[in-house]
């Protein structure tokens, strides 16, 4: 009986950190040098709410509908309420002064030669939001 109450509880603390956290592995070379490709980052799921500027994000593709499983790494510029940053304004057509409306983020990524972000693409909108990136994990030995 105990052994049975504690591989439920045991299932049951596997079942929260599946939801709570995931490991994504880096595609592409947009966030060089931070991350490569290939590697792999914990993400711990979030909402929108509590998110700062300069935080590494995970979030659905631009153009793909959220949640569907294909996944990009960005830098956050600015989250709703920020001046938007000047090097994005071009594609969001916007004035200098002009703040993030609520439920957007802007998004970029530390290699603009090789990053499709707000810079090209506009805003993202908050419900795209997969989670925040805690660390690199280090590949198994």
């Amino acid at each position: 009986m105990i052994v049975a109450g504690l591989a439920v509880i045991a299932l049951g603390c596997v079942v929260w950190l599946r939801l709570r956290y995931l490991v994504v592995t880096v595609e592409g070379e947009s966030m060089v040098p931070a991350y490569r490709p290939g590697e792999r980052v914990l993400v711990r799921r979030t909402s929108a709410r509590g998110l700062r500027t300069g935080q590494v994000v995970v979030l659905s593709r631009f153009g793909a509908s959220a949640g569907d499983g294909r996944w990009i790494i960005k830098r956050l510029a600015a989250v709703p309420g920020d001046p938007i940053p000047r090097e994005t304004i071009p594609a969001l057509r916007t004035a200098p002064g002009t703040r993030v409306p609520d439920g957007h983020l802007v998004v970029l990524g530390d290699n603009p030669a090789r990053s499709h972000d707000s810079r090209r693409s506009g805003y993202l909108t908050a419900d795209r939001l997969l989670g925040v990136v805690l660390r690199k994990i280090d590949p198994p030995s």
